[in-house]
């Protein structure tokens, strides 16, 4: 388990793109903060589009009270800051959704995105949890600003074809992991791994594993190392 902010902020400030930037907090809120779901939901782009909605907590948009505190005032919430007790189950009936905490992350003075965690069962966020999710966004915003700020490589061709998801498991294949590796570190089913993998060798007319990364090795460089 994670026990300090430190390991996460290290983390975030090694990263060079905005995928690792995803992969490394994955590897560290979700032990840090001790919940079972997590997501990053970045406005402008299409990532939840692309993967399982379990993966990512539903607590991201207007409609609900916690998102729309942290949309008007772009600091972190939880249900119970927000809401009496217990009401947050009019809201979403999920049992892996029992507690909520969602932190905003911005550039350029405005919001480009949530930091969203969902936690199944006791104990409820509290005040340190506010005050370390709040740090956090802070320093997710720095390096989003920072990234966004450098020139985009271009992708390849192949790579084009794929979307960012994609490209993530395409990375950690390159390492090496096995589907089921892949799906505990990106927290979806080794199944959803295989039908992803799929999709993707039609993508780039390949048959195996080797001949996707040798397809992309160039492009791979580029996102995430």
């Amino acid at each position: 388990m994670v026990k300090s902010l430190q390991t996460v902020f290290h983390e975030i400030a090694s990263v060079s793109n905005e995928q690792e930037l995803r992969l490394a907090v994955m590897g560290t809120v979700a032990k840090y903060f001790g919940v079972q779901r997590w997501g990053i939901y970045l406005l402008n782009e299409p990532f939840l589009r692309e993967i399982d909605v379990q993966d990512v907590p539903g607590v991201c948009m207007e409609s609900n009270p916690v998102g729309r505190y942290v949309v008007e005032r772009h600091a972190p919430a939880h249900e119970q800051l927000v809401l009496p007790t217990g009401d947050w189950k009019h809201f979403c009936s999920r049992h892996d959704h029992e507690h909520v905490m969602s932190g905003p992350i911005v550039c350029d003075g405005r919001l480009v995105g949530t930091l969203n965690l969902a936690r199944a069962g006791t104990p409820a966020f509290n005040v340190n949890d506010i005050a370390d999710m709040s740090a956090l966004c802070l320093h997710v915003s720095a390096k989003i600003a920072t990234l966004r700020a450098k020139p985009k490589t271009p992708l390849c061709l192949f790579a084009s074809r794929l979307t960012p998801r994609e490209l993530e498991i395409a990375e950690l294949v390159a390492r090496g992991l096995t589907n089921g590796e892949i799906g505990e570190k990106l927290w979806i089913t080794q199944n959803s791994v295989k039908q992803a993998l799929k999709r993707m060798f039609r993508k780039l007319e390949v048959s195996a594993r080797a001949e996707m990364v040798a397809k992309l090795q160039d492009s791979l460089g580029a996102v995430v190392s």
